[in-house]
């Protein structure tokens, strides 16, 4: 037997947009296809395109297109969604979807989440759901709770206050505008990107582009509904979720986006740490780690964020636009071909990922040594089971990783003590992630690299991590059951319950150090 059915499995969601070439079909005829309205001016102190921040020229020309021609269709909106949207609109209540969500049905991707926008007001929204409260105090929104799962409905009023707040933007209704398509543009004046400026009436059918983001999203291109500087100071954590909008999407940043974000990188360390946090794992646990990854090197973000990390990317003479790969990469790699939008993992998962790495980096390990270490997590410490599995393993590592050494281990008792020495520095390495003064001193070899002691780890996170591998060190836990097969409990998994996030650590070790056609 090559390799123990324990392990074997690999489940692949292929989430590949088809991009949509479909724009460029819009029939010109369609009765609500591209229909244009006069340009409009943006006025402030000095009049700018609101689709590239340039200045001095007319904003795009608005346009109205059929969602049907788009290759929008109803099911496609998740079902707890479209129970708030008839439940407004039986109320008399204009109801839109507005942001991301849009984007991605253009796209044909599934959505991370829904947001509603509505005429009504938020109180009367809370008359109209039974499970409904009101939350935020700056920009207060309804979370509607259908089932098990939370709908967000804001309220062009709330949202005009927002707008209100930029002081940027001053604006006017022209002539030729009506009162609803001025509404609605100056709600999508104060989105933070084209892309997310696109609103979906799914009861007319008709998706509203104000600001160009049709056209940003035929080109792939991520750019701010202001000028990029102004929009990251007023924001920075924009910034984080620009990068996360094009690592997902694998979209380009506009050429002025792309310089902001490089110039005010610095700005994202005065955010809240739990924002960060949650900013971070939108890029982590949702499938596109990796590519999220290489932007935050790409633009200098990730020595601020994750210092160490950026260190060992140093350390591999890994350049600013590398296309190459490196186990830390392959890892994350694994890892999202096991994820989604709607199939996330939990936060402790990721960054047992970045602490396993750390380790091995620290002191590189025989290939058996680190399968040994992800069954023994996966068997919930059952030595064992870790033994019968190690030993009939005859498939070939991965060559490529420094991280990964032949010891020429022999002995049972050789192998599991390199076992446990590596459960020990994968707790150390936790503990150092988690270390201010530790953190801080990771890039002192580069003196050109920021300064950055930033941990957004919380001690109870950190807590929830060290359980994952507390198994290996003490041994076969009472009652533990390993889990059999290749089905994922997504629903488990997101809540970190500690038998499935093993179980898929298991799996993106064992995959990454050991793939099913390991390259040269």
């Amino acid at each position: 037997m090559a390799v123990p059915q324990v392990l074997v499995f690999r489940t692949q969601l292929n989430i590949r947009c088809p991009f949509i070439f479909r724009l460029h079909n819009v029939r010109k005829n369609s009765s609500v296809a591209a229909v244009a309205v006069e340009p409009v001016k943006v006025l402030t102190n000095r009049s700018y395109n609101a689709s590239d921040g340039k200045g001095d020229g007319d904003a795009p020309k608005w346009k109205k297109l059929s969602s049907e021609e788009l290759g929008i269709s109803t099911s496609m909106i998740a079902k707890p969604t479209r129970l708030v949207l008839n439940g407004l609109k039986k109320k008399g209540f204009e109801v839109y979807l507005v942001g991301g969500c849009v984007r991605d049905l253009i796209l044909d991707r599934t959505p991370k989440d829904f947001d509603i926008l509505t005429s009504a007001e938020l109180k009367e929204v809370l008359k109209i759901f039974q499970r409904c409260e009101i939350v935020g105090r700056r920009f207060p929104i309804c979370h509607v709770h259908i089932d098990d799962t939370i709908v967000e409905v804001s309220s062009f009023t709330t949202t005009g206050r927002k707008f209100k707040r930029n002081g940027y933007n001053v604006v006017r209704r022209p002539p030729a505008c009506s009162e609803a398509d001025f509404i609605r543009w100056k709600n999508c004046l104060a989105r933070d990107f084209t892309i997310n400026g696109l609103m979906f009436d799914p009861f007319a059918k008709i998706v509203y582009d104000y600001l160009g983001g049709l056209e940003d999203i035929r080109r792939a291109k991520v750019r701010c509904v202001i000028p990029a500087n102004a929009s990251f100071i007023e924001d920075c954590a924009r910034i984080l979720r620009g990068v996360r909008i094009a690592g997902r999407l694998r979209f380009r940043f506009a050429r002025e986006t792309a310089h902001f974000i490089k110039e005010l990188a610095s700005s994202i360390s005065r955010l809240d740490k739990g924002r960060i946090l949650l900013e971070m794992n939108y890029m982590l646990a949702y499938g596109s780690a990796e590519a999220s990854l290489r932007l935050l090197w790409k633009f200098g973000l990730l020595e601020i964020l994750l210092p160490i990390q950026a260190s060992y990317l140093i350390s591999q003479g890994f350049r600013r636009r590398d296309r190459r790969s490196n186990m830390l990469l392959t890892l994350f790699s694994t890892l999202d071909n096991l994820l989604a939008p709607n199939r996330p993992c939990h936060s402790s998962l990721w960054i047992a990922i970045l602490a396993f790495h750390k380790a091995l980096v620290d002191r590189p390990r025989d290939p058996l040594v680190v399968a040994a270490f992800s069954i023994a997590v996966h068997c919930g410490g059952s030595l064992s089971d870790v033994l019968g599995i190690v030993r009939k393993i005859s498939q070939p590592h991965d060559t490529r990783f420094p991280e990964l050494i032949d010891q020429n281990i022999e002995s049972d008792e050789a192998l599991l003590d390199e076992m446990m020495d590596l459960a020990t520095y994968v707790e150390a390495a936790l503990q150092e992630m988690t270390d201010e003064h530790f953190v801080s001193r990771a890039l002192i070899e580069y003196p050109q690299a920021p300064k950055s002691d930033l941990v957004f780890i919380s001690w109870t996170l950190a807590q929830k991590v060290s359980a994952i591998f507390e198994c290996v060190r003490r041994g076969k836990e009472k009652d533990f059951r390993r889990k059999r097969g290749r089905k994922i409990d997504y629903e488990s998994l997101a809540l970190g319950k500690l038998r499935e996030v093993r179980h898929i650590f298991a799996m993106v070790v064992f995959d990454t150090v050991f793939p099913l056609h390991p390259k040269d």
